[in-house]
C-alpha cells in the first residue's frame, strides 16, 4: 500500500479509503468484519463512514458494525484513521425533532457523542460535515468544533459535498478565529464520467490545503465494465448506471471506454481508480466493497501505471470542464 499526507496535515493515510456504506444494508456484520480485516492486512488505514449509514430505521447500524469490530482488539482502533460524518436526520421515520440534524452547535455536540458510543471509541480522527448548512454560521460551527477538539473527541475536520466557495468561507472563518486549523479534507463526487469538481471544488481544496477524497469513483458501477458484464451474462446495471446506459450517446461513450481499456489489457474498474490516483490534489478514492473479491480488485489499482497514451485516450472520451473561469467565461 502507498501512503500520503491528508492535505496539509501531518496525518498519513492510505491511497485507498475503505468506504463502509454497504456494511449493514448489503453486507452482513460477519462479512463486513472480514472485509475490514482484509483491508487492514493490505495496509488500508483510512476508513470512512457516516452516522446515517444503515439508512431508514437502521441509521447508525454501520457505525455499530465498525464499533463491534474495534472491540475485537488486536490494535484495530489504533491502526485506523477513522472518519465519520454529521448532518443527516437520524430519526428512523425521517421526521427529525428540531435541532436533531444539520450543523447547529447543539446537534454537532449530540451527534459526536452518539457516534462515539456506536463506534465504541473515545475519539474520531476526521469529523466531516456531510453537507452545507445554509442556516448556521461558520463562527458557531467552529466554536462547537473547538470545544470538541479541546475535549479530545475529534482531531481533524473535513467537509463533504461542499462547493468551492463554501470551502473558502469555512477556512476564512477558521482563520479569523485563530488557533483553528479549519477544514483539512473535502469528500466530493469525482470520477472519469463526472469531472465538474475540477472547475471549482478541487482548485479551492488545493488552495486551502485540503486533501480531496473522491466518492463514487466508478460512478455507480458505470465505469466498472458494466457493458462487458451484461454481454457475459453477469450482474446487470441498475440505478444511475442503468439510467445512463438507456441514452444511446452515453452508452456509446461507455463502450468506447471499455474498448480502450480492453486494448490496453486493463480492467475498467481498476483503471478508473488508478486514473483518480493520478489527479492533482487527490488523497485517495473511497472504495465501497460489498465482497472481499471487490476489495482485491480495488487494491490492484494502486499498483497500476497508466501510460500517457491511455491517459490521453481517457481525456478524449471523458473531457474535463477545463480550468475556471475559462471553462464557462470564454
Amino acid at each position: 500500500m502507498k501512503y500520503t499526507q491528508l492535505g496539509r496535515t501531518g496525518l498519513k493515510v492510505s491511497r485507498l479509503v475503505l468506504g463502509t456504506m454497504n456494511f449493514g444494508p448489503q453486507t452482513d456484520e460477519a462479512d463486513s468484519h472480514a472485509i475490514m480485516d482484509a483491508a487492514l492486512d493490505a495496509g488500508i488505514n483510512f476508513f470512512d463512514t457516516a452516522n446515517v449509514y444503515g439508512w431508514g430505521e437502521n441509521k447508525g447500524r454501520t457505525e455499530s458494525i465498525i464499533g463491534n469490530w474495534f472491540a475485537q482488539g488486536g490494535e484495530r482502533r489504533d491502526k485506523v484513521v477513522l472518519a465519520t460524518k454529521v448532518y443527516g436526520n437520524m430519526a428512523a421515520d425521517g421526521g427529525a425533532w428540531p435541532n436533531h440534524d444539520k450543523l447547529s452547535a447543539v446537534n454537532i455536540r449530540r451527534a459526536v457523542d452518539a457516534s462515539l458510543k456506536r463506534l465504541r471509541t473515545d475519539y474520531i480522527d476526521v469529523y466531516q460535515f456531510h453537507h452545507i448548512d445554509r442556516n448556521t454560521p461558520f463562527e458557531e460551527i467552529w466554536q462547537a468544533i473547538d470545544v470538541l477538539v479541546q475535549q479530545g473527541k475529534i482531531l481533524y475536520v473535513g467537509s463533504s459535498n461542499f462547493p468551492g466557495y463554501k470551502i473558502a468561507q469555512a477556512n476564512e472563518a477558521a482563520a479569523r478565529r485563530g488557533g483553528t486549523i479549519g477544514l483539512v479534507s473535502e469528500q466530493c463526487l469525482y470520477n472519469l464520467a463526472e469531472r465538474r469538481a475540477e472547475m471549482e471544488v478541487i482548485p479551492a481544496a488545493q488552495e486551502y490545503g485540503l486533501g480531496v477524497i473522491p466518492w463514487s469513483p466508478l460512478h455507480g458501477g458505470l465505469l466498472g465494465g458494466v457493458i462487458k458484464k451484461e454481454v457475459q451474462g453477469g450482474r446487470r446495471a441498475s440505478g444511475r448506471a442503468a439510467d445512463t446506459l438507456a441514452d444511446p450517446t452515453a452508452r456509446a461513450q461507455i463502450q468506447s471506454y471499455e474498448d480502450l481499456l480492453d486494448k490496453h489489457g486493463l480492467e475498467p474498474g481498476e483503471a478508473a481508480l488508478a486514473w483518480l490516483l493520478t489527479r492533482p490534489g487527490v488523497t485517495g478514492p473511497i472504495v465501497g466493497p460489498r465482497t472481499a473479491e471487490q476489495l482485491e480488485s480495488a487494491l490492484r489499482a494502486v499498483e497500476l501505471e497508466l501510460s500517457q497514451e491511455l491517459l490521453t485516450g481517457l481525456d478524449e472520451i471523458f473531457p474535463g470542464p477545463g480550468p475556471s473561469p475559462e471553462a464557462f467565461a470564454w
